[in-house]
C-alpha cells in the first residue's frame, strides 16, 4: 500500500510532464487565431484593458490582508494540509459556481460584473493555500509566486512552458524578481488571462443559457486554480531525495 507521499509525488509528476509538453497543433491554431485578434484591437483598448485588470489584481493581492482561520501546527504532515486544501477548493468551486450563476443570469452587466469578484474568489483561494502549505503570504515575494501560479494555471501551452521553468527553481529566479509590483510584465499577463478565459466567459453573457454557462465556466476554473497551486507547492517542497516529500522548513 502506497503512502500519500508517494500518491503526491505521482500526481505531481504526471502534471509535471503535462507542463512540460509542447503546443498542440491546436494550441498552435487558438493562439494564432488570438494573436491575430489582438493585432486588431486598438493600442489604446490594449492598455486600458492591462490598466483594468493590473488593478484589480493589485486589489486582490496586495491591498487586502487574507488570513484563515484554519491554523496547523508546523510539522503537520502532507495529508493533513492537503486534506484542509481540498475542503477550501471544494468551499471556493460551490462559491464561484453560485457566483456565476446568478450573474449569468442577468444579463450582459452583471456578466461583466463577475470578471473582479471571481478574481477576488481566486486570489482568496490561492492566499489560504499558500497559508495551509506553511508560507508566510505577507511576504511580498510570496505574494509574486502566486501571481506566477496564477499566470500559469490561465494561459497558453507555449507560456505554460516557459513560466513553469521558472517555477521548478523558484529559490533561484525570487532572487532576480523585481521588488514592487510596478516592474512585473502585466500587458503578457492579461493577454494570456483574458485568452484563456474568454470563450467560456463570454458565452456567460449569452441570454437563457449565461447562467449555467456561468457556473460551468466558474467550477471549472477554480478547480483548474486548485490544481495547478496544490502541485506548484508540492514542487517546492521536493528534497533531494526523488521518492521523499519533505516538512516544510
Amino acid at each position: 500500500m502506497i503512502s500519500y507521499e508517494e500518491e503526491a509525488l505521482a500526481e505531481l509528476q504526471t502534471w509535471q510532464q503535462k507542463m512540460q509538453k509542447g503546443p498542440s497543433l491546436s494550441n498552435r491554431i487558438a493562439k494564432s487565431l488570438q494573436g491575430k485578434i489582438n493585432g486588431l484591437i486598438p493600442e489604446k483598448a490594449h492598455q486600458v484593458i492591462t490598466v483594468t485588470i493590473e488593478k484589480m489584481i493589485k486589489a486582490a493581492m496586495f491591498g487586502i490582508k487574507y488570513s484563515t482561520s484554519i491554523t496547523l501546527p508546523h510539522d503537520a504532515s502532507l495529508l493533513l494540509r492537503e486534506s484542509h486544501i481540498k475542503q477550501q477548493i471544494t468551499f471556493y468551486q460551490k462559491t464561484a459556481t453560485i457566483e456565476g450563476a446568478v450573474t449569468g443570469a442577468g444579463g450582459i452587466l452583471m456578466g461583466f460584473a463577475d470578471f473582479p469578484v471571481l478574481i477576488g474568489i481566486k486570489m482568496k483561494l490561492l492566499f489560504n493555500i499558500a497559508s495551509l502549505y506553511g508560507y508566510n503570504v505577507k511576504d511580498y515575494k510570496e505574494r509574486l509566486y502566486l501571481l506566477y501560479i496564477f499566470q500559469l494555471a490561465y494561459s497558453s501551452q507555449q507560456r505554460r512552458n516557459e513560466i513553469y521553468s521558472l517555477l521548478k527553481d523558484w529559490g533561484k529566479y525570487s532572487d532576480q524578481l523585481p521588488e514592487n509590483a510596478e516592474d512585473f510584465d502585466w500587458r503578457i499577463f492579461q493577454q494570456e488571462y483574458r485568452d484563456y478565459i474568454d470563450l467560456a466567459k463570454m458565452a456567460q453573457l449569452l441570454p437563457i443559457i449565461g447562467a449555467a454557462v456561468g457556473a460551468v465556466a466558474n467550477y471549472k476554473l477554480i478547480a483548474q486554480l486548485g490544481d495547478t497551486a496544490m502541485n506548484c507547492f508540492r514542487m517546492r517542497m521536493i528534497g533531494t531525495s526523488p521518492k521523499l516529500i519533505l516538512p516544510m522548513p
